[in-house]
């Protein structure tokens, strides 16, 4: 009994020993399903409370997350394409902001074109008139310097320099911002012609090329005389002339002279190779102006044949215009088809090459003087014409103190002559000139006419005045944003 209740105590003490002995193998073989259960045990505690370990452990498995995404992108295959969808966009962007660039030059240089051919067409056009306001008076600056009246005067391409000549022979070079004398050519007395270098006889005309490498003037005493425009050293004479020589121009763009005078005759004159070319005649009275531009081509007024002639030189032929009632004493190209002209009738007359009559012509354009019913107009001693664009201006030769430059605005396609405003002047207004830019306007005044002693102003000043041309800035503004 004992042995048998013994031996079943042994054989369950063996199985107790058998389950605790495996209980351990169970353990080792199934480590991480304890793992998994003692997580899914501890599941809902490890939801409601959160440990610094358990958040640093978050915080070290999304570094690891995120450098390994960052290697996985820094592989070499995905940085080159990266790099080359970089360089791609970069290209992209180049040529589109070079588009834009080219784009915008062409359409610049496309104007410009257009405008060249305008100028050449002579059918350009600049509206400037519209914004032109008259100065005051106290605007105007006065140059003195010659000791009689100014005949002539000119403004070099760069607006920098005006050089001036009058009765007493003598060449003044000014500068423009300052007013002050840069070189003086002093005029000689008559008779002393073979030792004195410069005129010894007055100064009727003068013209700078259009580089300002030569000045030419003429004078009384049928020369022509060619200076060195930057230190007004003398470089040539020209002789050929048989009569007073009252018209010279350079052709634009060119060291091509051209020159008028009393003999009814035009010259052509190549002052690089102290040349003459050729003469030109069919004026039936003396020539009292002359002007071009850059074609091969002049044109000229004749004074009491009333006639203005377009010479083309190349072909040797003329054309010939009337219109005027007395002598035309100036002329001045607008553009290379259209023209201004001034008499001593005192109208001012619009041009066309394309038709023989005047397409617009104001009469009395500065008024009349004298008793009631003996009125006379005042004489239109010169003109001026800003190239390219609508507006002119004219001067007037009055035997009153009130005499006045007169600023006109064409009308479209030239077809009419418009008043803008008047700036009053004492004396003869015997050169008028003004600036390319169109930013100020020079006039040549004196006590007498330039080409006679009709009548003189006591009160008058020899002088050189120049008045500036303001304009309106909202329109000015306004044209911009347009452009």
């Amino acid at each position: 009994m004992s042995s048998s209740f013994f031996i079943k105590k042994k054989e369950n003490a063996k199985v107790k020993r058998g389950k605790h002995a495996e209980a351990p193998k169970r353990k080792a073989d199934v480590d991480g399903k304890s793992k998994v259960r003692a997580k899914k045990a501890n599941s809902k505690y490890n939801e409601e409370i959160s440990s610094d370990s358990e958040a640093e452990s978050h915080e070290g498995t999304r570094k690891r997350q995120s450098n390994e995404e960052h290697e996985y992108e820094e592989t070499p295959q995905e940085k080159k394409l990266r790099l080359a969808k970089l360089y791609l966009d970069q290209l992209k962007e180049e040529e589109e902001k070079k588009a834009e660039e080219d784009s915008f030059e062409t359409d610049l240089i496309a104007g410009r074109l257009q405008e060249e051919v305008l100028e050449q067409k002579g059918k350009l056009q600049r509206f400037i008139a519209k914004d032109l306001m008259p100065p005051d008076a106290s605007e105007i600056r006065v140059l003195r310097g010659h000791k009689l009246p100014i005949t002539c005067l000119v403004i070099t391409t760069d607006e920098k320099y005006i050089f001036s000549s009058a009765k007493d022979c003598s060449i003044i070079k000014w500068d423009v911002e300052s007013g002050k004398k840069l070189h003086t050519v002093p005029g000689g007395r008559k008779g002393t012609e073979d030792r004195h270098v410069g005129h010894t006889a007055h100064v009727l005309c003068m013209a700078v090329s259009s580089d300002g490498k030569y000045l030419a003037t003429g004078d009384m005493n049928k020369l022509i005389m060619i200076w060195e425009a930057e230190t007004c050293k003398h470089l040539y004479k020209f002789t050929g002339h048989k009569g007073p020589v009252s018209g010279l121009s350079f052709r634009k763009g060119s060291h091509d002279l051209y020159s008028a005078s009393h003999d009814r005759s035009v010259k052509v004159w190549n002052v690089d190779e102290n040349a003459y070319v050729e003469t030109l005649f069919g004026h039936q009275d003396a020539i009292t102006g002359l002007d071009s531009l850059s074609r091969e081509r002049c044109v000229t007024a004749g004074g009491r044949d009333r006639s203005v002639r377009v010479w083309k030189i190349a072909e040797e032929s003329q054309l010939v215009f009337h219109g005027h009632q007395g002598s035309i004493d100036c002329i001045q190209l607008i553009n290379e088809e259209h023209m201004i002209t001034g008499a001593d009738d005192g109208s001012v007359s619009l041009w066309s090459v394309n038709k023989k009559k005047p397409l617009s012509t104001v009469k009395q354009a500065h008024g009349c003087h004298g008793d009631d019913g003996l009125e006379q107009p005042h004489w239109v001693a010169s003109v001026a014409a800003l190239q390219n664009s609508d507006t002119v201006a004219s001067g007037a030769s009055g035997c009153s103190h009130n005499s006045q430059v007169q600023l006109w605005k064409c009308g479209q396609n030239y077809r009419s002559l418009e008043p803008l405003f008047s700036v009053p002047v004492s004396g003869f207004v015997n050169s008028l000139k003004f600036s390319s830019s169109g930013q100020f306007l020079v006039a040549g005044v004196g006590q007498e006419h330039r080409l006679g002693r009709w009548w003189r102003i006591k009160e008058a000043k020899n002088g050189i005045y120049i008045i500036p041309l303001k304009r309106k800035l909202p329109n000015s503004e306004e044209a911009k944003m347009t452009e």
